[in-house]
C-alpha cells in the first residue's frame, strides 16, 4: 500500500470551501468550490484502505471507492478516473448530487472512529471534471455494430446510462423524451445551485457523439405511439420517471398560489435556461417578495426553499412532521438552507390553507410528537391536541412526493401490467415487464428514488437486454445444413 494513505491522524478533513450564504443566495451557480489538485490528493490520503470498504458497500453502484481514492492519492488522475468510470456512467454529476451523508461517506470507518469522513463525492467531481478538461472522456466506439436497435422511452440518468451501456455493445439507440432538452429531472427538477445544467449538457453531447439519437419534444402515446416503437426497435426500455405530484389534501388546497413542487422548479429552471416561461413571468411562480411555505422535508422540499431564496422571498419556512433526525433529506442540504435563512417547523403538518378571495394567505399547521414506531421502524408522528397555528404565506409549495403516471392508459397498452402503486411490474432478474423485450428502469419500478439508483438499474437493464437480444438474434440464424 502507497505510504501516501492512511494519513487520516495527521490530515484533518477539508471539503471544497464553500461560497458564503449572503454571496450564493443571490445567484443559481454551484455553492462549492473546485478542490486543487494538491488539496483532492491531501483527502484522498486521508482514506483508511478498509479490508471491507463500507464506503463501496453503501454505494447503489458499488463504485470502487478505495481504489480510485489511492490513485489520486499517487498523483494517478488519469487511472482514478478509468477506475471511477468503470462502475457509473455520470460520476461527475453523482459526486454533486448523491446524498453522501447518507451512502458511502455515511459509513466511511474513519467517520465512525470520530475523523470525519473521506470527502467521497467531492473527490469523486474532481476526478470526472478534470478527465473531462484533459480530453480523457472519449465518445463510445463499439469494437463491432450490431444491427439491432432499442428504443429507450426517457432521457433522463436511468435511459441515459443504459443508452452508453448498449452502445459500448454496439447496438443501434434512440432515445425519446417529452422535454426539449437530454436530461430529465437533472435539467429540470434539480436547480443549478447543486448541479449546473453545462454538465449535464456536457453529458448528453458525449452520447451524441457516441451515435446516440435523441428524438425530443416526443410525448410518446401521442406524438408517437408505444406500438410503432415496438415494431421499429428489438427492445424498449422504459425509463420515464414519475412526475406526478401527490396533493396536499386538505381544505383549502385549491387556492390561488398554492403549486406542485415540480412545477415551481420546471419554471425556475426554465427560466435560468433563459426560456420564455408565462407563469414565472406573470408572477405566479415566482417567489420574489413573497411570503413562501414549503411542505415537505424530503430534498426536493429542499431544492425549493433554497430557490424560493435565490428568487428574493421576502420569508421562506418549511413544514415537515417529523422532527430534524427523522427527515428524509440530506442534512447537508438542511445546514446550507438554514445558512440561507430558511426556518424551518419540525413536528408540523398542514390542516389547511386559510385563504381571502380564493387566494392564499396562510397555513394553518398543527403541532406533532413522535410515537411508537410504524412499520418501517420510524416513530409515527402524532398530532397534539390544540396546537394549531399559522404561517402566513402567499405561495404554498407542495414538495410530498412524487406517483407514477398511468402508463397503461398513456401508452394504449393494457399488456404493460402496474403494481397497486402504479409502478411498472419487472422481473427484477432481468428488469423485464410483462411484456416481451419491454424493459423498466428507475423510479418507474421503484418510486421516487436517487439518481444513483437510477444509473444502477439504466446498467443492469443494459445488461439484461444484451443478453435477450443476442439469444433473440441466435435464434433467428439459419441452422447449418447437415452434413
Amino acid at each position: 500500500m502507497s505510504n501516501r494513505m492512511l494519513q487520516f491522524v495527521s490530515t484533518e478533513q477539508a471539503p471544497p470551501e464553500k461560497r458564503s450564504a449572503e454571496d450564493r443566495s443571490d445567484d443559481f451557480h454551484e455553492i462549492y468550490r473546485e478542490y486543487i489538485a494538491e488539496k483532492a490528493e491531501a483527502q484522498a490520503s486521508r482514506c483508511s484502505q478498509c479490508g471491507i470498504p463500507f464506503c463501496q458497500q453503501h454505494c447503489p453502484l458499488g463504485n470502487n471507492i478505495p481504489d480510485w481514492l489511492m490513485l489520486t492519492a499517487n498523483d494517478r488522475l488519469q487511472e482514478a478516473y478509468e477506475v471511477s468510470s468503470a462502475t457509473n456512467n455520470m460520476p461527475e454529476i453523482c459526486g454533486r448530487i448523491c446524498p453522501q451523508d447518507r451512502l458511502c461517506e455515511g459509513s466511511c470507518v474513519i467517520e465512525q472512529s470520530g475523523h470525519g469522513t473521506v470527502t467521497i463525492g467531492s473527490i469523486e467531481k474532481y476526478i470526472t471534471d478534470t478527465a473531462w478538461e484533459n480530453g480523457w472522456v472519449k465518445p463510445v466506439k463499439p469494437p463491432r455494430e450490431r444491427d439491432q436497435s432499442v428504443g429507450i422511452i426517457g432521457a433522463g440518468p436511468g435511459g441515459l446510462a443504459a443508452a452508453e451501456q448498449l452502445r459500448r455493445k454496439g447496438y443501434k439507440v434512440t432515445v425519446y423524451d417529452r422535454y426539449d432538452r437530454v436530461g430529465g429531472l437533472l435539467v429540470y427538477g434539480i436547480p443549478g445551485f447543486k448541479l449546473e445544467k453545462e454538465v449535464v449538457e456536457r453529458r448528453a453531447q458525449h452520447l451524441r457523439d457516441s451515435n446516440v439519437e435523441f428524438v425530443l419534444n416526443c410525448d410518446v402515446g401521442k406524438d408517437v405511439s408505444f406500438q410503432s416503437l415496438r415494431e421499429k426497435h428489438d427492445a424498449l426500455l422504459l425509463a420515464t420517471g414519475v412526475y406526478k405530484a401527490k396533493k396536499l389534501n386538505v381544505p383549502g388546497a385549491g387556492a390561488v398560489g398554492v403549486f406542485p413542487a415540480l412545477s415551481y422548479l420546471t419554471a425556475s429552471n426554465k427560466k435560468n435556461l433563459g426560456d420564455a416561461v408565462e407563469a414565472y413571468d406573470n408572477g405566479d411562480l415566482n417567489a420574489a417578495g413573497k411570503r413562501v411555505v414549503v411542505i415537505g422535508g424530503g430534498d426536493t422540499a429542499m431544492d425549493c426553499v433554497r430557490t424560493a431564496i435565490r428568487q428574493g422571498a421576502s420569508s421562506v419556512s418549511c413544514v415537515y412532521r417529523r422532527n430534524r433526525e427523522n427527515m428524509p433529506g440530506s442534512q447537508r442540504e438542511v445546514a446550507n438552507a438554514e445558512e440561507e435563512g430558511v426556518k424551518f417547523e419540525w413536528l408540523a403538518t398542514p390542516k389547511g390553507i386559510i385563504d381571502t378571495g380564493g387566494k392564499v394567505t396562510a397555513v394553518r399547521a398543527s403541532r406533532m410528537r413522535l410515537g411508537l414506531p410504524d412499520a418501517s421502524g420510524r416513530q409515527a408522528p402524532e398530532e397534539v391536541p390544540g396546537s394549531e397555528f399559522d404561517i402566513e404565506a402567499d405561495m404554498c409549495i407542495q414538495a410530498l412526493g412524487f406517483d407514477p403516471e398511468d402508463l397503461p392508459m398513456m401508452f394504449d397498452e393494457n399488456q404493460l401490467t402496474v403494481n397497486r402503486w402504479g409502478a411498472v411490474r419487472v422481473d427484477y432478474s432481468n428488469m423485464m415487464t410483462s411484456m416481451d423485450g419491454v424493459f423498466a428502469v428507475g423510479d418507474i419500478v421503484r418510486g421516487a428514488s436517487l439518481v444513483v439508483w437510477a444509473v444502477k438499474d439504466g446498467r443492469d437493464a443494459a445488461a439484461a437486454i444484451h443478453g435477450y437480444l443476442t439469444k433473440k438474434a441466435n435464434s433467428q440464424q439459419p441452422m447449418a445444413a447437415a452434413e
